[in-house]
């Protein structure tokens, strides 16, 4: 069960090294530490190295890139792969310019990621190669429906494979697979999308999961899929009037804060296909 998965967390707290983008950065330390793992942020080339030797997993997130950021995510995720610690790559904006498409191409090219983990468009970009919309994975739709997922699910089987990394796909429905299996997601609230951050957030939350549960990365990073998508259903039903999306925000970390392995089990919403 999923839940297992977080009680390993809370259990382990483990220790991740994030190169994360500054918009975001905070609420990435504070959901790590809400489900029970602790962050440390770097992203100065000569530092990196050290601090991912500290660490248990490496969370590489391109949302804000720059040349000391892209020279440390690479010297980063060298350290990381020698010490065989799970690498989790968050494309943000892949296709939106050539620097953020061909640094997320390079770090996935370079480097044995557990994880990647994007939207529809994030994904495809990077299966492409490119930012183009030719190719042979280019009719999956942008978005994942009932009516698109049967395709969906194999266009992320097929990358998984020939990736050879876990490929997690986040949107109205999450889709998560191996290659093999795929875990098809349905928890969330839609006003989550009116949050800057709950993508990066979760790319930390997962990474947290990867190394809390080295044996089972699969259903680590769906169940860290469902603990995301849980929290923003619990934590909408704790808004109160005149509350926005500020307010929402610290609800959700709370939600995570004080979910267990028992409420993610009752409330996760999935099934393997």
């Amino acid at each position: 069960m999923l839940g297992a998965c977080l009680d390993a967390v809370r259990a382990s707290v483990p220790l991740v090294h994030n190169i994360t983008n500054y918009v975001t950065v905070n609420d990435v330390a504070n959901v790590l530490l809400a489900c029970g793992g602790s962050p440390i942020m770097s992203d100065e080339p000569e530092d990196v190295e050290d601090i991912t030797a500290l660490c248990g997993g490496l969370n590489l997130n391109i949302g804000t890139l720059n040349q000391r950021s892209i020279e440390a995510m690479h010297r980063a995720g060298k350290k990381a792969a020698a010490l065989g610690h799970p690498i989790l790559l968050d494309p943000v904006g892949a296709g939106a310019s050539a620097l953020r498409t061909n640094t997320a191409v390079s770090l996935m090219q370079e480097l044995p990621l557990t994880v990647i983990r994007g939207n529809i468009s994030e994904i495809k970009t990077l299966a492409l190669g490119s930012g183009t919309t030719k190719g042979v994975d280019a009719d999956v739709a942008d978005a994942v429906t009932e009516e698109t997922l049967p395709q969906a699910i194999q266009f992320v089987k097929d990358f998984a494979q020939r990736s050879k990394a876990i490929i997690a796909i986040t949107g109205a429905i999450d889709l998560v697979s191996d290659g093999t299996q795929c875990y098809v997601l349905r928890n969330g609230r839609p006003e989550m999308g009116r949050i800057t951050g709950t993508g990066c957030q979760l790319s930390g939350l997962m990474t947290a999961f990867l190394v809390a549960n080295p044996d089972r990365p699969l259903e680590a990073a769906a169940a860290a899929v469902a603990t995301m998508g849980l929290a923003g259903e619990l934590g909408w039903l704790h808004m109160a009037k005149g509350e926005g999306n500020a307010s929402y925000r610290t609800h959700i970390i709370d939600a995570i804060y004080n979910m267990t392995g028992e409420t993610l089990d009752k409330g996760a919403s999935y099934e393997l296909r």
